[in-house]
Protein backbone atom coordinates (compact mmCIF):
# COMPACT_ATOMS: atom_id res chain seq x y z
CA UNK A 1 0.00 0.00 0.00
CA UNK A 2 2.79 2.43 0.88
CA UNK A 3 4.66 1.68 -2.38
CA UNK A 4 1.51 2.22 -4.46
CA UNK A 5 0.80 5.47 -2.63
CA UNK A 6 4.33 6.70 -3.39
CA UNK A 7 3.97 5.81 -7.08
CA UNK A 8 0.65 7.63 -7.33
CA UNK A 9 2.15 10.69 -5.62
CA UNK A 10 5.00 10.64 -8.15
CA UNK A 11 2.54 10.53 -11.02
CA UNK A 12 0.57 13.44 -9.60
CA UNK A 13 3.69 15.59 -9.53
CA UNK A 14 3.75 15.49 -13.33
CA UNK A 15 0.35 17.18 -13.48
CA UNK A 16 -0.39 20.86 -12.84
CA UNK A 17 -0.86 21.36 -9.11
CA UNK A 18 -4.14 22.90 -8.02
CA UNK A 19 -3.73 25.35 -5.15
CA UNK A 20 -6.66 25.16 -2.73
CA UNK A 21 -7.37 27.20 0.42
CA UNK A 22 -6.04 25.68 3.64
CA UNK A 23 -9.12 26.74 5.61
CA UNK A 24 -11.57 23.95 6.46
CA UNK A 25 -15.02 24.26 4.92
CA UNK A 26 -17.05 22.10 7.27
CA UNK A 27 -20.81 21.64 7.60
CA UNK A 28 -22.11 22.66 11.01
CA UNK A 29 -24.56 20.70 13.15
CA UNK A 30 -27.35 23.23 13.66
CA UNK A 31 -30.18 23.52 16.18
CA UNK A 32 -32.68 22.48 13.49
CA UNK A 33 -30.72 19.28 12.82
CA UNK A 34 -31.06 18.21 16.44
CA UNK A 35 -34.78 17.52 15.91
CA UNK A 36 -34.56 14.74 13.33
CA UNK A 37 -30.88 13.89 12.77
CA UNK A 38 -29.30 10.63 13.93
CA UNK A 39 -25.88 11.09 15.54
CA UNK A 40 -23.52 8.13 15.16
CA UNK A 41 -20.78 7.54 17.72
CA UNK A 42 -18.07 4.85 17.45
CA UNK A 43 -17.87 2.01 19.95
CA UNK A 44 -14.91 1.88 22.33
CA UNK A 45 -15.90 -0.01 25.48
CA UNK A 46 -19.19 -1.98 25.24
CA UNK A 47 -19.74 -2.13 29.00
CA UNK A 48 -19.45 1.64 29.35
CA UNK A 49 -20.82 2.94 26.05
CA UNK A 50 -23.99 0.83 26.25
CA UNK A 51 -24.77 2.87 29.38
CA UNK A 52 -23.61 6.25 28.05
CA UNK A 53 -25.86 6.00 24.97
CA UNK A 54 -29.22 6.04 26.84
CA UNK A 55 -27.92 8.74 29.21
CA UNK A 56 -27.26 11.09 26.28
CA UNK A 57 -30.45 10.10 24.44
CA UNK A 58 -32.48 11.05 27.50
CA UNK A 59 -31.18 14.62 27.03
CA UNK A 60 -32.81 14.97 23.61
CA UNK A 61 -30.07 13.80 21.23
CA UNK A 62 -30.78 10.86 18.93
CA UNK A 63 -27.38 9.29 19.63
CA UNK A 64 -26.56 5.79 18.42
CA UNK A 65 -23.39 4.00 19.54
CA UNK A 66 -22.28 1.75 16.69
CA UNK A 67 -22.15 -2.00 17.26
CA UNK A 68 -20.18 -2.87 14.11
CA UNK A 69 -16.86 -3.27 15.87
CA UNK A 70 -15.63 -6.27 13.89
CA UNK A 71 -13.14 -7.17 11.18
CA UNK A 72 -15.27 -5.69 8.39
CA UNK A 73 -15.06 -2.28 10.09
CA UNK A 74 -11.26 -2.62 10.15
CA UNK A 75 -11.19 -3.50 6.44
CA UNK A 76 -13.38 -0.48 5.69
CA UNK A 77 -11.07 1.73 7.71
CA UNK A 78 -8.09 0.64 5.65
CA UNK A 79 -9.85 1.97 2.55
CA UNK A 80 -10.02 5.48 3.97
CA UNK A 81 -7.04 5.77 6.36
CA UNK A 82 -3.44 5.12 5.37
CA UNK A 83 -2.16 2.00 7.11
CA UNK A 84 0.74 4.03 8.50
CA UNK A 85 -1.78 5.67 10.86
CA UNK A 86 -2.45 4.05 14.21
CA UNK A 87 -4.83 1.14 14.67
CA UNK A 88 -7.50 3.06 16.69
CA UNK A 89 -7.77 5.64 13.89
CA UNK A 90 -8.38 2.89 11.34
CA UNK A 91 -10.98 1.14 13.52
CA UNK A 92 -12.85 4.34 14.40
CA UNK A 93 -13.04 5.66 10.84
CA UNK A 94 -13.91 2.16 9.62
CA UNK A 95 -16.83 1.85 12.04
CA UNK A 96 -18.26 5.17 10.98
CA UNK A 97 -17.78 4.76 7.24
CA UNK A 98 -19.18 1.23 7.23
CA UNK A 99 -22.31 2.52 8.98
CA UNK A 100 -22.64 5.58 6.74
CA UNK A 101 -22.33 3.47 3.58
CA UNK A 102 -24.53 0.62 4.83
CA UNK A 103 -27.78 2.09 3.48
CA UNK A 104 -29.33 1.85 6.94
CA UNK A 105 -29.30 5.62 7.47
CA UNK A 106 -30.58 8.62 5.54
CA UNK A 107 -27.31 10.42 4.83
CA UNK A 108 -29.24 13.71 4.55
CA UNK A 109 -30.37 13.28 8.18
CA UNK A 110 -27.11 12.02 9.63
CA UNK A 111 -24.27 13.42 11.75
CA UNK A 112 -21.17 11.84 13.28
CA UNK A 113 -19.68 12.58 16.71
CA UNK A 114 -16.08 12.17 17.87
CA UNK A 115 -14.03 13.38 20.82
CA UNK A 116 -11.23 15.89 20.23
CA UNK A 117 -8.78 16.76 23.01
CA UNK A 118 -6.22 19.10 21.49
CA UNK A 119 -3.42 16.69 22.36
CA UNK A 120 -0.90 15.20 19.97
CA UNK A 121 -1.50 12.62 17.19
CA UNK A 122 -4.99 11.22 16.80
CA UNK A 123 -6.31 12.88 19.98
CA UNK A 124 -7.05 15.82 17.70
CA UNK A 125 -6.87 14.23 14.25
CA UNK A 126 -9.78 11.79 14.46
CA UNK A 127 -12.19 14.49 13.34
CA UNK A 128 -9.96 15.37 10.38
CA UNK A 129 -9.63 11.71 9.38
CA UNK A 130 -13.42 11.31 9.45
CA UNK A 131 -14.08 14.46 7.40
CA UNK A 132 -11.50 13.36 4.83
CA UNK A 133 -13.10 9.91 4.56
CA UNK A 134 -16.57 11.43 4.09
CA UNK A 135 -15.26 13.74 1.36
CA UNK A 136 -13.61 10.81 -0.45
CA UNK A 137 -16.94 8.97 -0.38
CA UNK A 138 -18.80 11.99 -1.77
CA UNK A 139 -20.56 12.60 1.54
CA UNK A 140 -18.82 15.74 2.71
CA UNK A 141 -22.16 17.34 3.58
CA UNK A 142 -22.49 15.14 6.70
CA UNK A 143 -21.61 17.18 9.83
CA UNK A 144 -18.93 15.87 12.19
CA UNK A 145 -19.49 17.03 15.76
CA UNK A 146 -16.30 17.63 17.72
CA UNK A 147 -16.88 16.70 21.37
CA UNK A 148 -14.29 18.73 23.27
CA UNK A 149 -13.91 20.70 26.46
CA UNK A 150 -11.44 23.32 25.25
CA UNK A 151 -13.42 25.19 22.60
CA UNK A 152 -11.51 23.77 19.63
CA UNK A 153 -14.73 23.58 17.62
CA UNK A 154 -18.31 24.50 18.34
CA UNK A 155 -21.62 23.32 16.89
CA UNK A 156 -24.69 25.37 17.67
CA UNK A 157 -26.88 22.28 17.75
CA UNK A 158 -24.82 20.31 20.29
CA UNK A 159 -24.14 21.58 23.80
CA UNK A 160 -23.16 19.99 27.08
CA UNK A 161 -25.80 20.40 29.76
CA UNK A 162 -25.46 19.64 33.45
CA UNK A 163 -27.92 16.69 33.30
CA UNK A 164 -26.00 15.25 30.33
CA UNK A 165 -22.64 15.57 32.07
CA UNK A 166 -23.94 14.04 35.30
CA UNK A 167 -25.67 11.21 33.42
CA UNK A 168 -22.62 10.38 31.29
CA UNK A 169 -20.29 10.55 34.32
CA UNK A 170 -22.55 8.25 36.34
CA UNK A 171 -22.69 5.87 33.37
CA UNK A 172 -18.88 5.66 33.38
CA UNK A 173 -18.78 5.03 37.15
CA UNK A 174 -21.44 2.33 36.84
CA UNK A 175 -19.58 0.83 33.88
CA UNK A 176 -16.34 0.69 35.88
CA UNK A 177 -18.13 -0.91 38.81
CA UNK A 178 -19.87 -3.46 36.60
CA UNK A 179 -16.63 -4.33 34.77
CA UNK A 180 -14.61 -4.65 37.97
CA UNK A 181 -17.17 -6.93 39.63
CA UNK A 182 -17.92 -9.04 36.55
CA UNK A 183 -14.29 -9.77 35.68
CA UNK A 184 -13.53 -10.61 39.31
CA UNK A 185 -16.19 -13.30 39.74
CA UNK A 186 -16.80 -14.71 36.24
CA UNK A 187 -13.73 -16.99 36.16
CA UNK A 188 -14.89 -18.65 39.39
CA UNK A 189 -18.67 -18.92 38.85
CA UNK A 190 -20.28 -22.22 39.88
CA UNK A 191 -23.10 -21.99 37.34
CA UNK A 192 -21.85 -21.19 33.86
CA UNK A 193 -23.26 -17.91 32.58
CA UNK A 194 -24.54 -16.72 35.96
CA UNK A 195 -22.14 -13.75 36.14
CA UNK A 196 -23.07 -12.53 32.65
CA UNK A 197 -26.77 -12.83 33.44
CA UNK A 198 -26.33 -10.81 36.62
CA UNK A 199 -24.37 -8.19 34.68
CA UNK A 200 -27.13 -7.92 32.08
CA UNK A 201 -29.75 -7.53 34.81
CA UNK A 202 -27.75 -4.72 36.34
CA UNK A 203 -27.18 -3.04 32.98
CA UNK A 204 -30.94 -2.73 32.60
CA UNK A 205 -31.34 -1.39 36.16
CA UNK A 206 -28.63 1.21 35.53
CA UNK A 207 -30.21 2.30 32.24
CA UNK A 208 -33.57 2.64 34.00
CA UNK A 209 -31.92 4.88 36.58
CA UNK A 210 -30.12 7.01 33.99
CA UNK A 211 -33.22 7.48 31.83
CA UNK A 212 -36.08 7.47 34.31
CA UNK A 213 -34.39 8.34 37.61
CA UNK A 214 -35.37 5.01 39.16
CA UNK A 215 -33.47 4.35 42.38
CA UNK A 216 -30.86 6.45 44.17
CA UNK A 217 -27.37 6.56 42.69
CA UNK A 218 -25.53 5.66 45.92
CA UNK A 219 -27.95 2.87 46.82
CA UNK A 220 -27.60 1.31 43.37
CA UNK A 221 -23.80 1.29 43.66
CA UNK A 222 -24.04 -0.55 46.98
CA UNK A 223 -26.68 -3.01 45.75
CA UNK A 224 -24.66 -3.83 42.62
CA UNK A 225 -21.57 -4.71 44.67
CA UNK A 226 -23.67 -6.68 47.19
CA UNK A 227 -25.22 -8.80 44.42
CA UNK A 228 -21.84 -9.69 42.94
CA UNK A 229 -20.48 -10.25 46.45
CA UNK A 230 -23.14 -12.95 46.97
CA UNK A 231 -22.96 -14.62 43.56
CA UNK A 232 -22.08 -18.30 44.14
CA UNK A 233 -18.47 -18.92 43.11
CA UNK A 234 -15.68 -21.37 43.93
CA UNK A 235 -14.29 -19.46 46.90
CA UNK A 236 -11.21 -21.66 47.34
CA UNK A 237 -10.15 -21.56 43.67
CA UNK A 238 -7.24 -19.33 42.69
CA UNK A 239 -6.22 -18.39 39.16
CA UNK A 240 -3.44 -16.15 37.86
CA UNK A 241 -4.57 -12.52 37.93
CA UNK A 242 -3.57 -10.68 34.75
CA UNK A 243 -3.82 -6.91 34.39
CA UNK A 244 -4.54 -5.32 31.02
CA UNK A 245 -3.07 -1.86 30.45
CA UNK A 246 -2.19 0.22 27.41
CA UNK A 247 -3.69 2.58 24.87
CA UNK A 248 -7.26 3.39 25.86
CA UNK A 249 -9.16 2.06 22.83
CA UNK A 250 -7.06 -1.10 22.45
CA UNK A 251 -7.44 -1.73 26.20
CA UNK A 252 -11.24 -1.59 26.30
CA UNK A 253 -12.41 -2.57 22.79
CA UNK A 254 -12.61 -6.36 22.32
CA UNK A 255 -12.08 -6.37 18.55
CA UNK A 256 -9.02 -4.13 18.87
CA UNK A 257 -7.28 -6.49 21.33
CA UNK A 258 -8.58 -9.70 19.72
CA UNK A 259 -10.92 -10.33 22.68
CA UNK A 260 -8.07 -10.50 25.18
CA UNK A 261 -10.31 -10.76 28.27
CA UNK A 262 -12.08 -13.80 26.79
CA UNK A 263 -8.74 -15.33 25.84
CA UNK A 264 -7.33 -14.95 29.34
CA UNK A 265 -10.42 -16.50 30.90
CA UNK A 266 -10.37 -19.39 28.41
CA UNK A 267 -6.74 -19.98 29.32
CA UNK A 268 -7.60 -20.23 33.02
CA UNK A 269 -6.76 -16.72 34.23
CA UNK A 270 -8.61 -13.78 35.77
CA UNK A 271 -8.51 -10.49 33.83
CA UNK A 272 -8.08 -7.24 35.76
CA UNK A 273 -8.86 -4.08 33.75
CA UNK A 274 -8.38 -0.66 35.43
CA UNK A 275 -11.28 1.79 35.47
CA UNK A 276 -12.07 4.07 32.52
CA UNK A 277 -12.72 6.94 34.95
CA UNK A 278 -9.08 6.73 36.03
CA UNK A 279 -8.07 7.91 32.56
CA UNK A 280 -10.45 10.88 32.89
CA UNK A 281 -8.85 11.58 36.26
CA UNK A 282 -5.39 11.54 34.67
CA UNK A 283 -6.46 13.95 31.94
CA UNK A 284 -7.82 16.43 34.50
CA UNK A 285 -4.92 16.02 36.95
CA UNK A 286 -2.39 17.00 34.25
CA UNK A 287 -3.53 20.64 34.48
CA UNK A 288 -1.46 21.10 37.65
CA UNK A 289 1.82 20.17 35.91
CA UNK A 290 0.93 22.32 32.91
CA UNK A 291 0.58 25.35 35.17
CA UNK A 292 3.78 24.71 37.12
CA UNK A 293 6.08 23.80 34.24
CA UNK A 294 4.48 24.39 30.83
CA UNK A 295 3.34 28.00 31.05
CA UNK A 296 -0.39 27.46 31.49
CA UNK A 297 -2.33 29.99 33.58
CA UNK A 298 -3.41 29.54 37.18
CA UNK A 299 -6.86 28.46 35.95
CA UNK A 300 -5.26 25.27 34.63
CA UNK A 301 -4.20 24.18 38.12
CA UNK A 302 -7.43 25.40 39.70
CA UNK A 303 -9.45 23.39 37.18
CA UNK A 304 -7.28 20.34 37.90
CA UNK A 305 -7.80 20.58 41.66
CA UNK A 306 -11.55 21.13 41.35
CA UNK A 307 -11.90 18.47 38.65
CA UNK A 308 -10.14 15.78 40.69
CA UNK A 309 -12.27 16.63 43.73
CA UNK A 310 -15.42 16.53 41.62
CA UNK A 311 -14.58 13.12 40.15
CA UNK A 312 -13.75 11.79 43.61
CA UNK A 313 -17.08 13.00 44.97
CA UNK A 314 -18.89 11.40 42.05
CA UNK A 315 -17.11 8.07 42.61
CA UNK A 316 -17.45 8.10 46.39
CA UNK A 317 -20.54 5.80 46.59
CA UNK A 318 -18.86 3.25 44.32
CA UNK A 319 -15.54 3.39 46.20
CA UNK A 320 -17.27 3.00 49.57
CA UNK A 321 -19.20 -0.01 48.30
CA UNK A 322 -15.97 -1.63 47.06
CA UNK A 323 -14.18 -0.91 50.36
CA UNK A 324 -16.93 -2.66 52.35
CA UNK A 325 -17.10 -5.69 50.03
CA UNK A 326 -15.44 -9.04 50.68
CA UNK A 327 -14.31 -9.73 47.11
CA UNK A 328 -13.42 -6.41 45.50
CA UNK A 329 -10.85 -3.65 45.96
CA UNK A 330 -11.26 0.05 45.15
CA UNK A 331 -8.79 1.75 42.79
CA UNK A 332 -6.07 4.04 44.12
CA UNK A 333 -6.47 7.80 44.11
CA UNK A 334 -4.89 9.57 41.15
CA UNK A 335 -2.32 11.28 43.41
CA UNK A 336 -1.06 7.86 44.55
CA UNK A 337 -0.83 6.61 40.97
CA UNK A 338 1.14 9.73 40.01
CA UNK A 339 3.50 9.16 42.94
CA UNK A 340 4.07 5.55 41.87
CA UNK A 341 5.08 6.70 38.38
CA UNK A 342 7.59 9.30 39.64
CA UNK A 343 10.60 6.95 39.92
CA UNK A 344 10.24 6.06 36.24
CA UNK A 345 8.87 9.08 34.36
CA UNK A 346 8.31 12.80 34.62
CA UNK A 347 4.68 13.85 34.74
CA UNK A 348 5.53 15.90 31.68
CA UNK A 349 4.98 12.68 29.72
CA UNK A 350 1.37 13.50 28.84
CA UNK A 351 1.14 12.27 25.24
CA UNK A 352 -0.78 9.05 24.73
CA UNK A 353 -1.48 7.50 28.13
CA UNK A 354 1.73 9.15 29.40
CA UNK A 355 2.92 8.65 32.95
CA UNK A 356 -0.49 7.22 33.81
CA UNK A 357 0.27 3.97 31.94
CA UNK A 358 3.39 3.44 34.04
CA UNK A 359 1.50 4.32 37.21
CA UNK A 360 -1.24 1.82 36.35
CA UNK A 361 1.30 -0.99 36.03
CA UNK A 362 2.86 -0.07 39.37
CA UNK A 363 -0.61 0.03 40.97
CA UNK A 364 -1.40 -3.45 39.70
CA UNK A 365 1.94 -4.84 40.91
CA UNK A 366 1.29 -3.46 44.41
CA UNK A 367 -2.30 -4.75 44.64
CA UNK A 368 -1.86 -8.46 43.99
CA UNK A 369 -1.70 -8.48 40.20
CA UNK A 370 1.89 -9.44 39.29
CA UNK A 371 1.06 -10.43 35.71
CA UNK A 372 0.44 -7.71 33.13
CA UNK A 373 -0.24 -7.54 29.40
CA UNK A 374 0.83 -4.12 28.12
CA UNK A 375 -0.94 -3.54 24.80
CA UNK A 376 -0.57 -0.72 22.32
CA UNK A 377 -1.09 0.00 18.62
CA UNK A 378 2.08 -0.61 16.64
CA UNK A 379 2.08 3.00 15.37
CA UNK A 380 1.56 4.64 18.78
CA UNK A 381 5.01 6.07 19.52
CA UNK A 382 4.19 7.68 22.93
CA UNK A 383 2.83 4.45 24.38
CA UNK A 384 5.84 2.47 23.23
CA UNK A 385 7.97 4.87 25.28
CA UNK A 386 5.83 4.94 28.45
CA UNK A 387 4.76 1.29 28.12
CA UNK A 388 7.51 -0.90 26.70
CA UNK A 389 10.16 1.63 27.62
CA UNK A 390 9.70 1.29 31.40
CA UNK A 391 9.14 -2.47 31.70
CA UNK A 392 12.81 -3.20 32.44
CA UNK A 393 12.88 -0.65 35.27
CA UNK A 394 9.56 -1.88 36.65
CA UNK A 395 10.96 -5.41 36.84
CA UNK A 396 14.00 -4.09 38.66
CA UNK A 397 11.88 -2.32 41.31
CA UNK A 398 9.19 -5.01 41.50
CA UNK A 399 10.89 -8.45 41.19
CA UNK A 400 7.49 -10.21 41.07
CA UNK A 401 6.57 -8.40 37.83
CA UNK A 402 5.68 -10.73 34.95
CA UNK A 403 4.99 -8.29 32.10
CA UNK A 404 4.63 -8.95 28.38
CA UNK A 405 4.17 -6.27 25.72
CA UNK A 406 1.92 -7.00 22.75
CA UNK A 407 1.44 -4.82 19.67
CA UNK A 408 -1.85 -4.65 17.78
CA UNK A 409 -2.23 -3.64 14.15
CA UNK A 410 -4.45 -4.59 11.18
CA UNK A 411 -1.73 -6.87 9.85
CA UNK A 412 -0.33 -8.13 13.17
CA UNK A 413 0.04 -11.89 13.61
CA UNK A 414 -2.64 -13.22 15.94
CA UNK A 415 -0.55 -16.36 16.44
CA UNK A 416 2.36 -14.27 17.68
CA UNK A 417 0.07 -12.32 20.01
CA UNK A 418 -1.41 -15.55 21.37
CA UNK A 419 2.02 -17.10 21.91
CA UNK A 420 3.27 -14.10 23.86
CA UNK A 421 0.21 -14.16 26.13
CA UNK A 422 0.51 -17.93 26.67
CA UNK A 423 4.20 -17.60 27.52
CA UNK A 424 3.33 -14.96 30.12
CA UNK A 425 0.60 -17.23 31.56
CA UNK A 426 3.02 -20.15 31.73
CA UNK A 427 5.39 -18.05 33.85
CA UNK A 428 2.43 -16.88 35.98
CA UNK A 429 1.37 -20.46 36.77
CA UNK A 430 4.93 -21.43 37.62
CA UNK A 431 5.23 -18.48 39.99
CA UNK A 432 1.94 -19.44 41.68
CA UNK A 433 3.13 -23.02 42.18
CA UNK A 434 6.41 -21.87 43.70
CA UNK A 435 4.58 -19.48 46.03
CA UNK A 436 2.21 -22.28 47.10
CA UNK A 437 5.13 -24.60 47.86
CA UNK A 438 6.83 -21.96 50.00
CA UNK A 439 3.65 -21.31 51.98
Amino acid sequence: RSLLAALRAHDRKQAVREIVPSSIQKPVFTKEMRKDYTILCPQMSPIHFDLIEPAVRSCGYNLEVLQNSDRTAIDTGLKYVNNDACYPSIITVGQMMEAVLSGKYDTDRLALAMTQTGGCCRASNYVGFIRRALAKAGLGHIPVISINANGMETNEGFHFTLPMLIGAAQAIVFGDLLMRCLYRVRPYEIEAGSANRLAETWSQKIIDHLVNGTGRYGDLCQQLVDDFDHLPIHEDMRKPRVGIVGEILVKYMPVANNHLVDLLEEEGAEAVVPDLMDFMNYSVYNGKFKHEYLGKGWTSEASAVLGVKGIRALRRPALKALEKSKRFEPPMHIEQIAELSDPFLSQGNQYGEGWFLTGEMAELLLTGVPNIVCIQPFACLPNHVVGKGVIKQLRKKYPQANICAVDFDPGASEVNQLNRVKLMLSAARKNMEQAAQKS
